[in-house]
């Protein structure tokens, strides 16, 4: 068994070294970059499932002491700082589900990423993207931070991990760089890029500050380390002063800072802006990043430090509130504007970060083993989602062609923009009617949509998502509950209002009149993504629900649970709840239902508005405008600077001035007092004390000189004759008796 948790530290290796060898070889020749990238990442996918099952079947006996393997890797004051892998239970689930998920990426993003359109089709010599490599090696370091994150086994080296998957975040979604839109206020991948990587910078910072203060406190970061009911206890009731705030307990306060983190890199209000303009990334990269993998990054680290988090009065502290708080409120809050979102992949970015929340609020009221399990049970759905709508997109691209062109080969053929006018592929307005011209696309879709929306008893969605609901109801977080449930019923009508947008009733435009299904490396991906998206959840549901329940036994619940136990988060099974049981049904099918009268009756027409927007008024163009958030910030190209933006100008300005004027100032003035003072020092104590004893000594030894220069004759006479009269002047003073 150890032989095989070996393999652990090998996990993030082979992606590593496809980055190199197409970085450095293979980059022209670019089928074959992409199949070393494939190969290395289905490497890695089986050495996590060994690894995963492993632990799957020796969980009772690892449980209290998992798996580590380590070697000292910097002196510090107190010890040696070291670097290594470890193997808990979250650790096994994550393994199965990311090296599982990136292996169906990569295997679509073989055959999705093909000529874009926006390019001149001059260029278009074999129908692969000029830069095909490129992407491949940037998904497989992509690969190598996020599989580094999961089997790290302290905070440093996952915070390391962590910023490789930023920098590859701003790659990969101004990976398009030089693409362009005619509407000038729409933003583009490269500022969609840096927009992400400025946002999550944000977080990134607090973060570290949250790292600095627990060394500072513990001298450790390891994780074994730091769950110790000591070191927790002396967190617990050790002090921080906050100025102007008071003094909060050390966990609470490292806590909050970690949690930034997470709020950057998940999405979560108020830093939430990034995710849905990091959709102009290719769709691959969408799902890979901001589905299944980089955002879910945040909701893992949380759960890692869980411990951390209900430290201080077992869990009934301002970091838990906190995180339900920004947690709840997130879920609603993206729920509400995705109902009014047109891009096919703007509405699910917004459920991401809707869903993200829904994973935190559940952290933040304790319920640890529910929140991972929707953790893994959405990045199934999620990614399935994501490839799904890249397959739209890429069918209604090749639709559009036939319409302007004719007949064009499949695969080659595309628009140039220069020469007619902009057709939008992700608007699902121009689609309709697409499940009969990409039925495989179309029905994993529905999986998918289903699984989201918590469909009842059946999807992998329903039954994490109800485990939610069910440890808010049991705990008495009745504001929490209502607001989640909120939130799934949203949930449940914006996903079948793009089921029923894109893929029932007639084609609203000739490009989805044409539309092709996508290649089999494409669809095959979606198909076993959606058995996971339904089966996967079985393997949690309660032991007392009757039928799947009795049978299976909830073997990651218990496995979990066990784990929750071990790390002192005070778990307990839930008993048989009929009320979010029922909440759960009603608000999923409710909101299927409430999709289908305005939707799915009587589908919309080619120019048809929307009916949200003529029944909600004022309040659709709010939420299509994401409440202004952007417009407050700031963050979009060709708007004046608005009050975020204006504030951060003008605290830059203050802060610039008080750095000229105060900050250098005092330097200048200490650095002209000291050059002052030294100029007095050198003439009133160097010239005149100094520099006298020196040259007094110097004068005194010149007199001495000339005086004694005289009887230096040269003549040996001479010198006799001294020596005698010497001698006589001696024997004189002897003979006196003087």
């Amino acid at each position: 068994m150890t032989n095989v948790f070996n393999l652990t530290w090998l996990i993030p290796i082979p992606p590593l070294l496809a980055f190199f060898a197409i970085i450095l070889f293979t980059n022209p020749h670019k089928r074959l970059s992409s199949n070393l990238a494939i190969g290395a990442v289905a490497l890695s996918w089986v050495m996590s499932w060994l690894v995963a099952f492993a632990y799957f079947g020796n969980w009772h006996v690892l449980v209290e002491e998992p798996f580590a393997l380590s070697l000292p890797w910097l002196p510090t004051g107190t010890g040696v700082f070291r670097m290594g892998v470890a193997v808990d239970a979250v650790t096994a689930v994550m393994l199965f589900m990311v090296g599982f998920v990136l292996t169906m990426i990569f295997i679509y993003s073989h055959g999705y990423m093909t000529f874009p359109g926006y390019l001149d089709p001059a260029l278009n010599t074999d129908g692969l993207d000029p830069r095909y490599s490129r992407f491949f090696a940037y998904i497989s370091l992509f690969a190598t931070g996020m599989l580094g994150l999961v089997v790290a086994d302290n905070l440093l080296m996952l915070f390391v991990f962590w910023e490789i998957m930023g920098l590859c975040s701003y790659l990969l979604i101004g990976f398009w760089f030089d693409k362009t839109y005619p509407d000038p206020n729409q933003i583009t991948p490269k500022q969609a890029g840096l927009k992400a990587f400025l946002t999550t910078r944000i977080g990134d910072v607090l973060l570290m500050i949250g790292l600095l203060l627990l060394f500072i406190m513990t001298g450790e970061l390891n994780f074994q380390a730091i769950f110790k009911p000591e070191v927790l206890e002396h967190l617990a009731e050790s002090h921080l002063a906050i100025p102007f705030l008071g003094a909060f307990s050390a966990a609470v306060v490292i806590a909050i800072f970690i949690f930034w983190g997470a709020i950057g890199k998940s999405a979560q209000f108020p830093l939430h802006v990034w995710l849905p303009d990091a959709m102009e990334g290719p769709t691959p990269v969408s799902a890979l990043i901001h589905a299944a993998t980089m955002v879910s990054a945040g909701v893992y680290l949380i759960i890692r430090m869980q411990p951390l988090f209900a430290a201080a009065h077992h869990g009934e502290n301002g970091a838990m509130l906190f995180v339900a708080f920004i947690g709840a409120f997130t879920a609603l809050f993206a729920a509400t504007i995705a109902l009014a979102q047109n891009d096919i992949k703007k509405v699910l970015a917004y459920s991401t970060v809707s869903q993200l929340g829904y994973m935190f609020a559940a952290l933040g009221i304790g319920a640890w083993v529910a929140a991972t399990f929707h953790l893994i049970m959405h990045a199934f759905f999620k990614a399935l989602l994501f490839l799904g709508s890249g397959s739209v997109i890429h069918g209604v691209e090749h639709g559009h062609h036939h319409a302007q062109h004719g007949h064009g080969e499949h695969g080659h053929g595309h628009h140039d923009e220069h020469h007619e006018a902009y057709f939008d592929p992700q608007d699902m307005r121009n689609m309709g009617g697409l499940l009969r011209r990409m039925p495989a696309t179309g029905w994993t879709f529905i999986i998918g949509a289903a699984a989201l929306s918590g469909f009842p008893l059946v999807t992998a969605g329903f039954w994490s998502k109800d485990e939610i609901l069910a440890d808010a109801w049991y705990t008495g977080h009745t504001l929490v509950f209502w607001t989640l449930a909120a939130a799934a019923l949203l949930t449940a009508f914006y996903s079948f209002r793009q089921v029923f947008m894109t893929f029932f009733g007639k084609p609203r435009t000739e490009a989805a009149a044409h539309a092709v299904e996508s290649t089999r490396s494409m669809t095959v991906p979606l198909m076993i993504l959606a058995v996971f998206a339904i089966a996967a959840g079985w393997v949690g549901i309660p032991e007392w629900f009757p039928g799947v329940g009795a049978i299976l036994g909830n073997p990651l619940g218990t496995m979990l649970g066990a784990q929750a136990e071990a790390y002192h988060l005070h778990h307990k099974p839930l008993p048989p709840q009929s009320v979010p049981l029922l909440v759960s049904i009603v608000v999923s099918l409710g909101g299927i239902f409430l999709a289908w009268l305005v939707y799915g009756r009587k589908p919309l027409e080619a120019g048809q508005p929307d009916p949200l927007e003529r029944w909600l008024g004022p309040i659709y163009t709010v939420l299509r405008h994401k409440y202004y958030f952007d417009e407050l910030y700031g963050s979009l190209p060709n708007v004046r600077p608005a009050l975020i933006l204006r504030f951060a100008l003008w605290l830059t300005a203050v802060l610039r001035a008080f750095d000229t004027y105060v900050i250098d100032g005092i330097v200048n003035a200490v650095g002209n007092f000291g050059r002052r003072f030294a100029r007095a020092l050198r003439l009133f104590f160097d010239e005149l004390f100094v520099d006298g004893a020196v040259n007094g000594t110097g004068f005194v030894a010149q007199v001495a000189g000339s005086v004694l220069r005289l009887v230096q004759t040269g003549q040996v006479q001479f010198y006799l004759l001294i020596v005698l009269l010497g001698v006589l002047a001696f024997l004189a003073f002897v003979q006196l008796g003087l």
